[in-house]
């Protein structure tokens, strides 16, 4: 006759919840410690002409440059700001959709076009954009 033991007999079970939280530990740790190697400082660049840009020539679109000097020229006519403003004005009025195609030289400053995008922006144009030198070889002045 077999007698049962007073002390229950313990199954040996894996518990995993532990092993969870280890891998979610470490998971955790290498993406710290990759987001730490990641350096990201200023530094001064030349920017390069754009590769993949595409002549998109209308009659209906208006064309304004920013020379070095920070002059700005609407279709070939040196103009103020101000003149620049009233001219958007009444192109927009006449067309609600007119595009506009900004240019600088390379060498303009940021503040220059800065304040050409102002104007057109202030004036509710929203189609708006920058014209780059479609060879990316290119170093014509």
């Amino acid at each position: 006759m077999k007698i049962p033991s007073p002390v229950p007999k313990r199954r040996s079970r894996i518990v995993i919840i532990p092993l969870i939280d280890i891998m979610f530990f470490l998971l955790a740790s290498f993406m710290m410690v990759a987001l730490e190697m990641e350096k990201t400082q200023n530094i001064k660049v030349n920017l390069p002409p754009a590769s993949q840009s595409r002549q998109d020539y209308r009659p209906n679109m208006i064309n304004i440059a920013v020379d070095k000097s920070g002059a700005v020229w609407l279709e070939k006519k040196r103009v103020s700001l101000t003149q620049l403003a009233s001219v958007l004005k009444e192109r927009f009025r006449a067309n609600p959709d007119v595009p506009v195609y900004v240019s600088g030289d390379r060498d303009t400053l940021h503040g220059d076009m800065v304040k050409v995008y102002q104007v057109v922006r202030s004036i509710g144009i929203q189609k708006v954009a920058f014209m780059t030198d479609g060879n990316p070889g290119s170093t014509t002045p």
